[in-house]
Parts: C-alpha cells; structure tokens; sequence
C-alpha cells in the first residue's frame, strides 16, 4: 500500500526541458506496462520514438516535433509502472507544466494516450511551424519574480516596439520570458539592471508561451477540435488561470491558448497547497517539478518517479 493518502496528494507531469536521452529506460526495463505505452507510441507515430528517447542522438530529441511526445511518452510509461504498485489509488488532482497538461489529461481519462499522442504531434509541429513564420526565443531569469520582469518586459517592448512576456511563472526567483530576440536582449539587459542574479537564453529558436505563436494556435485549435475530450474523472488544474478545468468545453479553450500564454505553476502549485496537498508526485525523466516544488513550498513532499528508485519511494513515502 502507498504511504500517502490520496486526499492529500497531486500527480503532475513535466514539459520541455525535461527530456533527456535515456528517458524512460530503467522503467522499460523494470515495468511490462511501461514497456507498453513506449511500444504503443511507437506504432502510432509510425517510427521509433522508444529507440530516440533511448540513444539519441540529443539533437533530434531536442527538436520540437519530438519532444513533446517523448515527455508525454516518458511520462505515461511512468504513471503505467506506479500504478502496477499503486492499483486504484486516485490523487485528489493533476496538473501539467505546459505540455505536461495534456499528459494530466491523459491520466485523468479525458483523452486516450492514443488521441494525446497524436495531438501532442500536432502541437510540435504547430509550434515549430509558427517559429519559423515568428523567430523569437526564450530566456530563464533567475532571481526577479514574475511582477518585476512584467515591468522589465513592458519596458523591453516600449523601447524596441517589440514583444517580449513573462512565459513560464515557475517558482520564486525562476521566471521565464518569452519573444522577439532583439526584444527579449533588451530584457536581459534590464533585468540585469533590476538585479538578476542570472540572465540566459535558453537553446530554443522558438517563443512559446507568447504571441508570436498565435498562427501555432490556430492550427492546433484544429487538432484539438478534432480530438475526442471527456470530463477529467479527477480535477486538473489549468496552467492558464491556476484553477480546475470544469468541463470538455474548457479544455478545448484550454488548450490552443495555453500557446500563448503564461504557464502559472507556482499560482497553480499554491492553489494545490491551499486544498490540503501535501505530496506531489511527478511522474516523467527527471525531478524538474520536484525541485521546483522545494522554492515554492519547502515543507511540501515531492516524489519524483523515474526509474526504481521512484517507483520504490512509492512504497515507502520515503
């Protein structure tokens, strides 16, 4: 039996930046269910999405258009294995960074991983697709919380006549942007000059989580309206308000405007802690949540299952 109790814990799912070459591996190897959901993947991309999650080469695996459904993969392959060892337990809720919303979806049975991979593709190719109509880039600030660098990218903008915006709210003092390159240079400058003890682009050519990925939107809005949704059979909380998504019709509004908007995890992880969660659970290659989860909430539990020792600390609750 798991040493946590259901009431007071949440599944949560990674995005970008997660991945990894290996993902997945160890838990292929240790679990018949997880070796499943990388087998189903397989046949319904139509390559070896198992073999680059595998070997590599990183490149590939870095590219958008596999990415997101390696993440996604990754982490079906790792719930499948926890539930092996978990059985019907069912967390009070999911959430998803990014992507990573759509892999919660999945776990809470409001899509099948068949339709989410076949989704997730479309979503790749739909930001890869407007990254190319709209370069722009992304960089991680380190030190200035989101009000702040709304004011840094508001004066980036003003004085570039570009766009630039907070992207991913990830925890205190771990912020992202998002936009035009001259524009976003311009932001790193002023948050350097705003105090941030860090200012870096990251190695993406595209900017999610921001207006320049509105012809991305569009196009996915047609995949995801041709993918069947059902009422999640357990709260998931939207990046977007930081909040449950109600019903299927949200979800289907959800998911193209996450596109070009802010992922509010640290508003979404506080809303959590403030309906009783304890433990988080994060299921896919690495800890990236886990560790977040720490900046945000120290005395808050996080188990990150991605291989053995995951899957055992399930168990335990150690």
């Amino acid at each position: 039996m798991p040493a946590f109790d259901p009431r007071h814990t949440a599944f949560v799912f990674p995005g970008q930046g997660s991945q990894m070459v290996g993902m997945g591996r160890e838990l292929v190897e240790a679990s018949p269910a997880a070796r499943r959901a990388f087998a189903e993947a397989d046949e319904v991309l139509g390559y070896p999405l198992s073999r680059l999650c595998w070997e590599g080469p990183e490149t590939d695996l870095n590219a958008t258009v596999h990415t997101q459904t390696a993440l996604l993969t990754c982490s079906i392959a790792a719930l499948r294995a926890a539930q092996e060892k978990l059985g019907d337990f069912q967390p009070a809720f999911m959430a998803g960074h990014s992507v990573g919303e759509v892999t919660a979806l999945v776990a809470a049975a409001s899509m099948t991983f068949t339709d989410s991979l076949r989704l997730v593709r479309a979503r790749g190719e739909a930001m890869a697709a407007a990254g190319e109509r709209a370069p722009g880039g992304m960089a991680a600030i380190l030190g200035l919380d989101a009000p702040v660098l709304e004011e840094v990218c508001a004066q980036a903008a003003a004085a570039t006549g570009g766009v630039v915006q907070v992207a991913n709210d990830n925890c205190p003092g771990q912020v992202v942007i998002s936009g035009e390159v001259a524009t976003l240079e311009k932001a790193i400058e002023l948050a350097k000059a705003r105090g941030a003890k860090r200012a870096m682009r990251l190695a993406v050519s595209i900017a999610a989580h921001s207006p320049l990925m509105a012809s991305g939107a569009e196009q996915y809005a047609r995949a995801v309206a041709a993918t069947p949704i059902q009422p999640p059979r357990v709260p998931v909380i939207s990046n977007i308000t930081a909040r449950p998504l109600p019903d299927a019709a949200a979800i289907r509004s959800e998911l193209p405007a996450q596109l070009t908007t802010r992922v509010r995890w640290t508003d979404s992880v506080r809303y959590l802690l403030a309906q009783g969660i304890s433990t988080f659970i994060e299921f896919g290659s690495k800890d990236v949540l886990t560790n977040l989860l720490k900046r945000i909430d120290g005395n808050a539990a996080g188990i990150a299952v991605n291989g053995l020792e995951g899957l055992a600390k399930l168990e335990t609750g150690a």
